[in-house]
């Protein structure tokens, strides 16, 4: 093929051009017909409705802004107010005093008692799970309120004939929570309203308390996570017996952690949220027992516990512990509260541990002894009340029992330490030291015969007998021996009054003491724990004894003590052989005078008897070489006791109860004088009506002195 040179254009396609598409026209949507309002007279009635619906609509919106708006910065403040948690958890104004006995064990609490911080993740499941499922079973659900909760317990308060927020609240544990934290206002104790003032406002129910709670608690859900606000909650709740938390009820009530409770004691622990106070276990395990199946049956239905673990949690219910279900020493815990600084027991700030002299063997023991004796010998239902000391030579009280049928409960009258009565012959043993003092002998003899004395102001006085007869010639031993009346008051009128109350005082007695001739028989009054820290006196060799119960005080989790105390012996009263020789003379007390009911199987004892005018009080208060004991018996309102003297009823309890405290200890002798072996002439009953000469150089003494004082006998 040839070529002439000229390159041809290459061969392309003409560019077609395709037409302008035009769409497609939709077939036109039918228009639909205007609403027609209403004409007419129909319209002109309906027009204001739809304007006012128009308008509540836009108020409701617009409010529902505002409110949202007012809700949302109210959160944020409260929000922002919200300290971290561990501030939360121990906000009590007052701290807790545990008391431990002579051997170191817990047996009484005061105050609030807080048994450290726990948290959800520490405690036991079981019992974190008893508690949602009691308080709140949605609480890791909500946000913080449960608008159905407070719903079903307003229906639930208006059902039962209350107002709708009294009774059942229907708050969620956050909600709890925040009237435990008060809303955030902290107590102020220099403010008008007391702690217990501001609790009881803290937990008051009403609608405006209500709203507040709502944006508190969204703020604690937004600032806290849930198992947080559940610590707060089991640190801060009060569950009975002044314990503050779950961790102090679980010591209180179980002896344990509350990392280790099983379901039985979870559900008892959880329980006591309802009504702490009324269902605590130690007030009445029973309804805490009730409680605690019902708590167990909610675990159940909420899955928690399957039905062969809250039937064996149903069989094996919780019990208290031991020192718990003894609740021994609520007298003495109290007396010993009272005696201690204030601010380190009744007022502390702090917690206190204060180990004492507390024996819980000996206290079991006065306490069976007393119950053994009112069950058999007193007829039922009297309203007779007793009292028991129990203590060492040195003052350290080992027991206490401030009266019957309250064993244990704190903040009773303690007739032990609060009764002041009269003492009557018990107070006859100061008279006789007071002699022996001064260098007479328990072999000393003295005339029981007529006397009249003339006392200024009262004008003839004559002093009887119990039994109404005159013995004669007897000896100091016996005429203590048999309680004479007449001897004591003429040996008293002898060494004199004066002197008589300077060793009665020196032994302790601190109440006002009679200024007449019936000093000697006991016409002063004084306590049962005075009269017994005396008698310990007259034990120890003669010193003075103040009757102690604390021995040492510190701060939970120091080891170096704020007080201690060693012993209560004080000062000498009475020389070491005056003292022998009046436990010998008290000795025959026991063995064969006025005391012989208190006398004991194989241990040597001394004591002595007092019976007061009309028989108002009775009294018994002796000694071993182990232990001083004093018993009180006598009505509140001084109501004369029916055929009781201090050697009937009061002798026996004193019997009973030194016969179990030393059922395990070994006989020992008394620290006493015994007497030379003499012959004696058995002195003869002296007729009412004759005036016997005095027979020794004693009763001659004592009659000048008489003579001298009020003039001759008979006068």
């Amino acid at each position: 093929m040839s070529g002439s040179g000229k390159r041809r254009s290459p061969l392309v396609a003409d560019r077609r051009v395709s037409p302008k598409r035009t769409p497609a026209k939709r077939p036109a949507r039918a228009k639909s017909k205007p609403r027609r309002k209403p004409q007419g007279f129909v319209g002109w009635l309906l027009a204001p409705a739809r304007w006012l619906l128009r308008a509540l609509w836009a108020l409701a919106w617009r409010g529902g802004v505002v409110l949202g708006l007012i809700l949302g910065l109210t959160v944020f403040y409260y929000y922002s107010t919200l300290p971290p948690v561990t501030e939360l958890l121990d906000a009590r104004t007052r701290g807790s005093v545990t008391l431990m006995d002579r051997e170191g064990d817990v047996f009484a609490w005061r105050g609030e008692q807080f048994g450290g911080q726990i948290t959800a993740d520490t405690i036991s499941p079981l019992l974190r799970n008893a508690v949602v499922a009691t308080e709140d079973k949605r609480f890791y659900r909500h946000v913080g309120i449960s608008p159905r909760g407070i719903a079903g317990a307003i229906r639930i308060n208006l059902r039962e004939g209350r107002g709708p927020l009294d009774g059942h609240g229907g708050s969620t544990i956050t909600q709890q929570v925040a009237k435990l934290l008060c809303l955030g206002v902290p107590y102020d104790p220099d403010g008008t309203m007391t702690e217990a003032e501001y609790e009881q406002d803290c937990r008051r129910s009403s609608i405006w308390r209500k709203l507040k709670e709502v944006p508190y608690s969204l703020a604690m859900e937004t600032r806290y996570s849930k198992d947080e606000i559940l610590t707060i909650y089991l640190n801060r709740a009060y569950l009975g017996a002044g314990a503050r938390g779950f961790e102090a009820a679980s010591q209180r009530y179980f002896g344990k952690s509350a990392a280790n409770v099983d379901a039985a004691e979870a559900a008892m622990l959880a329980g006591l949220l309802t009504a702490p106070s009324r269902l605590a276990p130690t007030a009445s395990i029973e309804r805490a027992q009730d409680r605690a199946n019902v708590v167990i049956g909610l675990m159940e239905d909420q899955g928690y516990l399957t039905a062969t673990e809250a039937d064996r949690a149903r069989a094996a219910p919780a019990q208290l512990s031991a020192a718990a279900e003894a609740r021994a020493g609520g007298y003495f815990a109290d007396w010993v509260m009272e005696s201690g600084p204030s601010f380190l027991t009744r007022d502390t700030t702090e917690d206190v541990v204060i180990r004492t002299t507390f024996d819980q063997d000996i206290q079991r023991a006065a306490e069976e002894a007393l119950q053994f004796v009112f069950d058999e010998r007193v007829s039922e239902g009297s309203q007779a009340q007793a009292a028991i000391v129990v203590m060492s030579a040195d003052g350290a009280v080992r027991a206490m029992v401030g009266g019957r049928r309250v064993r244990g409960i704190s903040g009773q009258f303690n007739r032990a330490i609060q009764a002041n009565r009269q003492t009557g012959s018990a107070f006859k043993p100061f008279v006789y030291a007071t002699a022996l003092e001064l260098g007479y002998s328990m072999n000393d003899r003295v005339v029981d015969e007529p006397i009249t004395l003339d006392i200024p102001g009262s004008g003839p006085w004559s002093p009887e007998n119990y039994d109404k007869r005159f013995h004669g010639t007897v000896t100091l031993t016996e005429a203590l021996k048999d309680s004479l009346n007449i001897p004591a008051v003429k040996v008293s009128e002898l060494v004199g009054r004066d002197k008589v109350r300077t060793v009665a005082e020196g032994f302790g007695i601190e109440s006002d003491l009679a200024a007449g001739p019936a000093l000697a028989l006991g016409a002063s009054e004084s306590t049962l724990i005075e009269m017994t820290g005396a008698y310990a006196g007259f034990l120890n060799g003669g010193s003075s004894v103040t009757p102690y119960g604390l021995t040492e005080l510190r701060l939970l989790g120091d080891q170096t003590p704020l007080m201690t105390q060693e012993g209560g012996m004080g000062e000498r009263v009475i020389s070491e052989t005056a003292a022998r020789q009046l436990v010998y003379m008290m000795s025959r007390v026991v063995a064969d005078g006025t005391g012989a009911r208190a006398a004991l199987p194989n241990h040597q004892a001394a004591g002595k008897t007092g019976t007061t005018s009309a028989a108002r009080d009775a009294w018994f208060l002796g000694f071993t070489a182990d232990y001083v004991a004093g018993v009180w018996m006598g009505y509140d309102d001084n109501t004369p006791l029916t055929g009781v003297t201090g050697g009937g009823l009061p002798a026996e309890i004193w019997h009973e109860t030194m016969v179990r405290v030393h059922r395990d200890l070994p006989p020992r002798p008394l620290p006493m004088a015994e007497p030379a072996p003499q012959t004696v002439q058995a002195p003869q009953a002296v007729p009412q009506r004759q005036q016997p000469q005095p027979q020794n150089a004693l009763d001659r003494v004592i009659q000048d002195a008489l003579n001298s004082l009020f003039g001759a006998p008979g006068r």
